[in-house]
């Protein structure tokens, strides 16, 4: 995996109790977002916590036909109209350019021309998160730890470093109070083929290599994006050879997904706790020996947040809570 680092600054200062809010699975929804930055302020936390899957899902060409004129797929509107379209693709956590006729077409049949838009999108609203965090942050010093997901190209890390409010997790040992967490957000093979995959040798390879890393193991945080298999956390629908969910007498058949190796790290290593996401309708927790394992859920696309609020005291949990809203 080459250098791993440990992380001192920034920090939160050593205390006995340390409060987390920790959500996962934002999908480019500032909704999502600002409602996560408002709930750690209630709660006063210590720490903020994303795990992974920051980008959004698609992206929508508006063509600016000119005169005042837009088009987007068989849809025409004007410059009144042109916000609330806007506005509906943001909502829904997606992303979109504006282009004129002939961008449109070359868009069509060159995959790179779309990449770039996509990239450039995926930019700009993470620098837009980090003003919306400087601004409501401001003189509150959270530091807000980021990973990336399964979904997310590794060109986010560099955006992520423009900030001094947001800070990569992945490939850190981070100190929160007299705890530390490690992060990795490769998940064991989709049928999606998404950037960050990994087969489930590489996966506990590299896990391995993270967790020994850890001082303490009593008190440590593995912020790991997939979920342990077979367990509440990784639930999802069982998909036939077109990827469809298959239905069994009405009802949707589901199955475990998630990682075997992420389940067999915590098995050896026995942390305090997992966070965990990437299943967005497997919202649940359970617990692996000692360890307590959390995944929040996603309903991103409603912008609705699903995060949970955890206070660690020493070597237990001394509260946890899911919040949605």
């Amino acid at each position: 995996m080459g250098l791993f680092r440990r992380k001192s600054e920034p920090q939160v200062d050593k205390k006995q109790m340390v409060k987390i809010l920790y959500t996962s699975d934002l999908h480019g929804s500032d909704i999502v977002f600002k409602k996560f930055l408002n709930a750690g302020l209630q709660f006063k936390v210590d720490v903020f916590i994303i795990g992974g899957d920051l980008a959004g899902k698609a992206l929508f060409a508006i063509v600016d036909l000119g005169n005042g004129k837009y088009r987007l797929e068989n849809q025409e509107f004007g410059r009144d109209g042109l916000q609330k379209v806007i506005d509906e693709i943001r909502n829904q956590g997606n992303y979109y350019t504006i282009v004129d006729q002939k961008e449109f077409e070359e868009m069509q049949s060159n995959k790179r021309i779309v990449d770039e838009k996509f990239k450039q999108a995926m930019s700009e609203v993470v620098r837009g998160w980090i003003k919306i965090a400087e601004e409501k942050l401001k003189g509150a010093n959270i530091p807000i730890y980021v990973n990336l997901g399964n979904d997310d190209p590794e060109f986010l890390f560099d955006v992520i470093a423009e900030s001094d409010i947001m800070h990569k997790a992945e490939g850190e040992v981070i100190r929160i109070g007299d705890h530390e967490m490690v992060s990795y957000g490769y998940v064991n093979p989709t049928p999606w083929h998404t950037p960050r995959e990994q087969d489930e040798e590489t996966l506990y390879k590299n896990l391995k290599e993270i967790v020994n890393k850890i001082e303490d193991q009593s008190k440590a945080i593995y912020n790991f994006h997939a979920p342990p298999f077979n367990t509440h956390l990784d639930n999802a629908p069982l998909l036939d050879e077109n990827l469809k969910p298959v239905v069994k007498g009405g009802e949707i058949v589901f199955t475990h997904v998630g990682s075997k190796s992420v389940r067999k790290i915590i098995e050896e290593y026995q942390p305090l706790v997992g966070l965990h996401g990437h299943i967005h309708e497997s919202r649940g927790f359970d617990k692996i020996g000692r360890t307590m394992v959390f995944n929040p859920g996603s309903e991103y696309s409603e912008g609705i947040l699903h995060s949970l609020y955890l206070v660690l005291e020493g070597d237990k949990i001394k509260t946890y809570m899911f919040r949605n809203g």
